[in-house]
């Protein structure tokens, strides 16, 4: 059985890997990993038989791939929104680092042909969701890069959510059959929270990630005076792609959608 959790750390070289085909998180059937670039470096994405999204977590960057050349910057995934070039089978993704930088690779098998697109912050607003319900205590902020309607040629979906201190995300408990990964920050080093995937439990901190298998319930959490980052990342099924009505909650708790607390 695949694991559902990892605390991976950056090599030497600055890659940090989370999901592959054929690690102990393969049931994602994607390849995740992480880069830490420092200033001046170039690192370049070529894959023949899947599409590439490289998301800019923090820095300043040159991105190059199919016609697209422009530079892009982001503080830090709490402060502003995201950047991201997204590009398809054998198209060469290129990212300079202007000044020391990190970025998150997330790839699929693919066969589909399209042109490469930089997606800007404001094509992801933040968006609030579950404002005023379950207490005020599940009260996050949601962007979509791309899913099924955005980008319909896609086998992946991208996105991000902030939480807000001490809040839920991802409630009421959920699930899809689609699997999907959730890499995890913080805006202070010792931030931490708690990942549910099923009936397991662990302990989320700075860079760990979920590899949540698909029909695995995956609410999360976030402690008191921390704010808490996830990027989540889901893999189409063929034929049963996820959209936004695939969000099925534990009939258990849909209840409390008319509690009052």
């Amino acid at each position: 059985m695949s694991q559902v959790f990892g605390y991976p750390e950056f090599d030497e070289s600055g890659e940090k890997i989370l999901t592959t085909y054929t690690n102990e998180y393969k049931e994602m059937r994607m390849d995740i990993r992480v880069y830490r670039m420092k200033a001046g470096e170039t690192r370049t994405f070529l894959k023949e038989e899947e599409e590439t999204a490289v998301l800019l977590l923090k820095g300043r960057v040159v991105y190059r791939g199919g016609s697209v050349e422009q530079e892009a910057s982001r503080i830090d995934v709490f402060t502003e929104g995201p950047w991201c070039l997204h590009g398809c089978a054998g198209t060469e993704i290129s990212v300079e680092a202007k000044e020391d930088s990190e970025i998150l690779v997330q790839s699929a098998e693919n066969k589909r042909t399209f042109e490469a697109k930089l997606y800007q912050p404001e094509d992801a607003p933040w968006k609030y969701s579950s404002v005023g319900k379950f207490g005020n205590v599940a009260k996050r902020r949601v962007n979509t890069i791309f899913d099924i309607e955005i980008a319909p040629y896609s086998n992946m979906v991208l996105g991000e959510v902030l939480n807000d201190r001490g809040n839920w995300s991802g409630y009421l408990p959920h699930r899809h059959p689609q699997p999907e990964t959730y890499y995890f920050l913080f805006d202070h080093p010792e931030g931490f929270g708690a990942s549910f995937v099923g009936d397991q439990v662990f302990k989320s901190t700075d860079g760990s990630f979920s590899a949540i298998p698909g029909g695995e319930l995956h609410p999360q959490a976030v402690a008191p005076g921390y704010q808490m980052y996830t990027c989540w990342m889901i893999r189409h099924l063929e034929g049963n792609p996820w959209n936004q009505t695939d969000r099925n909650e534990d009939e258990r708790y849909v209840w409390l959608h008319d509690a009052v607390f």
